[in-house]
């Protein structure tokens, strides 16, 4: 094709705002009259050569379906979910050597693998996939357990000493403790020295605790009654970290503490409990005191029923030995 003059370009552009403002909606180019007649348009000139190039070069050009229904009527843009199992999966490599080696690698973790890219940058649907996933993780860090929930397993309410979400983040210290007045509720409304306390607390994903607990709690309560512990009475932590356990521990003194909490959300899952156990916890034992059991997600982790039945076991093993953590182990291989 012909390059353009700057004349023509101008001669197009000229044609195309006169034929505008004659006929502004791309209808029949038609005039009302006072007596509500019709009267036909005045004739249009004649376009420049230009033009007429440019018109037939773009009736005969195929038309991109842009928009929704394949059309450019101004609806919304169609583009994929981003999140459709499909769309997380699609391999992104343009003629990979190995395409099922690929498609096996990718396949086997959460990790973005094969994306491809577009020139040095990242495709727009791994982009909207990455905007996708973090904002599910703000959802679940910032989010809040529906008190209907925690009503629906007999669950009453406390706080550490973390008076907003900013302040949780910044300060882990102040949620390994409970606030004055928790720990006056604690007192006055929990059992005392049983064999089980179970806990539960928002930690780093409300998600988890409401997309899981329904499934996870039954079974680890009735697991527990069924073989013969006693249990404290049950609650829940708002702003709570692993180390609370300890704290609350010191006011109920039970023999195991079973720490139900949100695990720090990830871009692939958002919703990871862990259960967090230690045997007789109290001010001054550290992490090497405890267990955990993680990954409790029906999204691509343990789950919840099946993990409710080994923190059962777990706990029953507990009691057992008499230890949690490190002396647990060596207890078990022998060395205690």
């Amino acid at each position: 094709m012909s390059s353009v003059s700057a004349t023509e370009i101008r001669s197009i552009v000229e044609a195309v705002l006169t034929e505008l403002s004659r006929n502004p909606d791309g209808g029949s180019a038609r005039a009302s009259t006072t007596n509500g007649q019709a009267a036909a348009a005045p004739p249009a000139a004649a376009a420049p050569p230009a033009v007429e190039r440019a018109r037939a070069t773009a009736s005969a050009a195929p038309q991109s379906p842009s928009r929704a229904g394949g059309t450019s009527d101004g609806g919304d843009i169609d583009v994929p979910d981003p999140d459709a199992p499909e769309e997380r999966r699609r391999i992104g490599v343009e003629h990979p050597a190995n395409a099922s080696g690929l498609a096996n690698l990718a396949g086997s973790t959460g990790a973005r693998l094969a994306v491809g890219r577009a020139g040095p940058r990242p495709r727009t649907r791994t982009v909207l996939l990455f905007g996708a996933d973090h904002a599910v993780t703000q959802d679940a860090i910032f989010g809040d357990v529906p008190h209907e929930l925690l009503e629906q397993f007999g669950l009453f309410t406390v706080q550490t000493r973390v008076t907003s979400q900013d302040e949780y983040l910044l300060r882990p210290d102040l949620g390994r403790q409970l606030d004055d007045e928790s720990r006056t509720v604690v007192a006055d409304r929990c059992l005392k020295k049983p064999q089980v306390q179970i806990v539960v607390g928002d930690g780093l994903s409300a998600a988890a605790v409401t997309n899981n607990l329904p499934q996870i709690y039954p079974v680890i309560e009735q697991g527990l009654q069924s073989a013969g512990l006693s249990l404290g009475t049950p609650f829940f932590v708002r702003y709570c970290r692993v180390g609370v356990m300890n704290d609350l521990n010191d006011i109920i003194q039970a023999d195991v503490v079973l720490l139900l909490i949100g695990e720090r959300p990830g871009l692939g899952v958002a919703d990871a409990l862990s259960v967090y156990s230690g045997w007789r916890p109290e001010t001054g034992k550290s992490d090497a005191h405890r267990d955990v059991i993680c990954m409790i997600t029906a999204h691509g982790g343990t789950n919840p029923l099946e993990a409710g039945a080994f923190v059962v076991e777990h706990a029953k093993n507990v009691v057992a030995n008499q230890a949690s953590g490190v002396e647990l182990r060596l207890k078990q291989s022998g060395s205690r």
